[in-house]
C-alpha cells in the first residue's frame, strides 16, 4: 500500500470534509455549483438559468457560503456569486467526468 498520500485527520479537518462532501451529495447544489464554474451569477440569474425559485436557491447559496464554496460581492443592489474554491470544483468536474463515462 502506498500511504504517500495519508495524512492524520484532525476532528476539525474532518468535519470540513464531511460537510464538504455533504455539500456535493445534494443535485441542487451540484447544479449551482456547476453553473458558478466559469463566472459569476446573481440570485436571479441562477434562478432562472436553473428554473429554481430564489428562495431555494437563497437557502442553497448560504449553505455554500457558510462552507466557503462560494464567496459574493456587491455591486449596488445586486449580490453576485462565484465560485470560492477551485479544489472542490476540480473534484466536482472530475466527479461529472466520470458520470458522463459510463
Amino acid at each position: 500500500m502506498d500511504d504517500s498520500n495519508y495524512v492524520d485527520l484532525d476532528e476539525e479537518t474532518l468535519f470540513l470534509v464531511s460537510q464538504t462532501f455533504k455539500a456535493l451529495s445534494d443535485p441542487t447544489r451540484i447544479r449551482i455549483l456547476n453553473l458558478l464554474f466559469n463566472r459569476e451569477f446573481s440570485v436571479n440569474e441562477i434562478s432562472e438559468q436553473l428554473h429554481l425559485r430564489q428562495s431555494t436557491v437563497s437557502h442553497q447559496l448560504r449553505f455554500l457560503k457558510n462552507l466557503r464554496l462560494v464567496k459574493f460581492r456587491r455591486e449596488g443592489t445586486s449580490i453576485y456569486y462565484s465560485h470560492d474554491d477551485e479544489h472542490v470544483l476540480n473534484v466536482l468536474n472530475e466527479t461529472i467526468q466520470h458520470a458522463l463515462h459510463h
